[in-house]
């Protein structure tokens, strides 16, 4: 006997980049996603915008005033204060109007402000190198005159870039460089002379999916500067700090940076949640985008089943 059950739409998934046509990642989730049965539209924030001549409010390109099912934020785009607090603004607006956002605004905002994500760290109880973040140099200085060496690095900001390793408080970075915000974290050693390394763990809907060992000539050890990619075993204690770290803030996926101290245990340092994963990609046999993609549907599904 035929069913008389209809097949379920095809769920529509905005797809946001950081500029049109995408890079490697965007074509990995996008055949992931296609492959899962999504419709896909790659767009970027920047080209959405509040309209409030159309019924939704919302006017998200490749929709004609409708909204998607879902939307997965690959990136949010660098900007003006005012046009990141617009796209940011289109995340908080899209996840009211009922649409499942990957990541959501507020994850977003908590894992961009690099004292907010440690505050939640050390409110979760996981193990993080201390920290003080604060306005003006003159503060900074105090502070720095009886805790280097330490690392200076800009309140917002990824991929390794504008971080600075401080021996004293002459070393601190001037002002206007750092917006007059110091955040100013313990520097961590190698645990043997010259091993620079630290781990990157890929978190997905609230598992840990693949990790990487980065080592690097010096103690910046991002891929993107030029550190190379190891594979590694997910131990338990791994597995543990990352997806704990990734639920203090609230992540549905994220890349969560783990290190060793002096007596080899490990630290949480930071989380992105917009990680890239080429590098890790290249030293796993998980499918990171298939994984993702997986994930991020059965959400998807989840909500609207419920609404």
């Amino acid at each position: 006997m035929a069913s008389d059950r209809r097949p379920s739409p095809a769920p529509e998934i905005a797809l946001f980049v950081e500029e049109a046509g995408g890079d490697w990642h965007t074509s990995r989730l996008v055949a992931a996603l296609e492959t899962r049965g999504a419709k896909v539209t790659v767009t970027t924030l920047s080209r959405c915008a509040f309209d409030t001549a159309i019924p939704t409010g919302l006017d998200i390109p490749g929709y004609n005033g409708q909204l998607p099912d879902g939307v997965f934020v690959r990136s949010v785009s660098k900007g003006s204060l005012e046009q990141i607090t617009l796209r940011l603004g289109i995340l908080h607006a899209l996840a009211t109007s009922g649409v499942r956002v990957w990541n959501s605004a507020p994850v977003i905002e908590r894992c961009v402000d690099k004292s907010t994500a440690t505050f939640l760290f050390q409110r979760a109880g996981l193990p993080t190198p201390t920290t003080r973040t604060a306005e003006g140099r003159v503060t900074a200085q105090t502070h720095a005159a009886s805790n280097t060496p330490l690392v200076a690095k800009p309140l917002f900001g990824s991929q390794g870039r504008g971080i600075q390793r401080v021996t004293n408080a002459s070393e601190l970075p001037a002002p206007e460089d750092v917006g007059n915000v110091y955040y100013l974290q313990q520097y961590i050693g190698p645990t043997t002379v010259d091993k620079f390394e630290d781990w990157r763990v890929l978190v997905s809907a609230g598992h840990a999916v693949a990790t990487m060992k980065r080592q690097g000539k010096g103690w910046v050890t991002n891929v993107f500067q030029g550190s190379k990619p190891n594979a590694s075993p997910l131990d338990a204690t791994m597995t543990n700090l990352a997806v704990r770290a990734a639920a203090a803030v609230g992540a549905d996926y994220a890349g969560v940076d783990l290190i060793r101290d002096s007596n080899g245990e490990l630290m949480v340092l930071e989380i992105n949640s917009n990680p890239a994963w080429k590098g890790l990609q290249s030293v796993t046999d998980v499918d990171i985008a298939s994984r993702l993609a997986d994930d991020f549907l059965a959400a998807v599904a989840r909500q609207k089943h419920s609404t």
